[in-house]
């Protein structure tokens, strides 16, 4: 299987440039800075995950790849090489996540990850598929407060449609967590249904759109997804104490690890990112092989 990262450095200039031309409005630091990490990210992948074919990283513009990246190992690509010009550029997640199966080469199986997430401890193959069936947590869910659990239940909407389902009061929402998918089903229900994908993305991100959770849903409704959690633990780096991110990083508990960025001061930001640095060069002190 592979895995997709999707990354965005916010304070890379080219990218701020597009950024305040296009949406003419202000950034949301929380979304788009950039904590240092991913190559701890990378390094917990090759030593946790060996089983994992290959890596992309999918990124807006060439100035937006690290400088440290190894592309010989690392497979980057342009949203221009697998997202419609149409929707181009974007500031929006959703447009991105609900086109990685365009992506050249990418392999039938592969899992999409955030770049707050780390694999810190060994996983097995069989935790993200496992019979044919993607494995993720879901729950259900009826009250709709906020943009975020609109954009959920729209997806949900979409893919009960996909199917020929009646309409419900009830949405799924799968884990948290990094996404297992089938390059396959998503190309086969987006001939169904990209249309209206299309029309629902927006340059950022807007309570209209259709995420990632439209595939997930697609496939438990189908029953191709194995419902049982995958080992993760979720900080809020807005309340945790230093001690206890520290922990989590050099102790871990789960097999996933995710550090979930919200609103804070600057001095709060330096502190944790200090921590997390640390703690991660004391967790995986050895280069990658995506590492020059």
């Amino acid at each position: 299987m592979d895995i997709v990262i999707a990354y965005v450095d916010g304070n890379d200039p080219v990218w701020r440039a597009d950024y305040e031309k296009y949406t003419r409005r202000p950034l949301l630091e929380k979304r788009f800075r950039d904590w240092g990490t991913l190559k701890y990210l990378m390094r917990g992948i090759e030593k946790n995950m060996p089983f994992i074919r290959r890596v992309y990283l999918a990124v807006s513009h060439e100035s937006q790849v690290p400088a440290w990246i190894n592309r010989e190992k690392c497979h980057v690509v342009l949203h221009k090489d697998f997202i419609p010009e149409s929707l181009l550029p974007t500031f929006n997640c959703n447009p991105i996540e609900t086109h990685f199966q365009n992506i050249p080469g990418l392999d039938e199986q592969f899992l999409y990850f955030n770049d707050d997430l780390f694999p810190v401890r060994p996983c097995r193959p069989e935790s993200f598929f496992a019979g044919g069936k993607v494995r993720v947590g879901i729950s259900r869910h009826l009250l709709c407060r906020g943009m975020f659990r609109q954009i959920t239940r729209t997806s949900d909407r979409l893919a009960r449609k996909a199917l020929n389902m009646r309409p419900s009061l009830c949405f799924l929402r799968p884990q948290h967590i990094c996404t297992p998918m089938l390059k396959s089903e998503m190309k086969a229900v987006y001939e169904q249904v990209g249309q209206e994908i299309l029309s629902s993305q927006t340059m950022v991100r807007e309570a209209c759109n259709v995420n990632q959770y439209f595939f997930t849903d697609y496939l438990f409704y189908k029953g191709m997804v194995d419902n049982s959690k995958l080992s993760k633990k979720h900080i809020s780096l807005g309340t945790a104490s230093v001690g206890k991110v520290k922990k989590a990083i050099c102790s871990p508990d789960r097999d996933l690890l995710c550090l979930n960025d919200v609103q804070m001061g600057k001095g709060r930001f330096e502190k944790l990112r200090n921590a997390i640095i640390d703690s991660f060069e004391s967790r995986f002190p050895e280069k990658s092989s995506f590492e020059l």
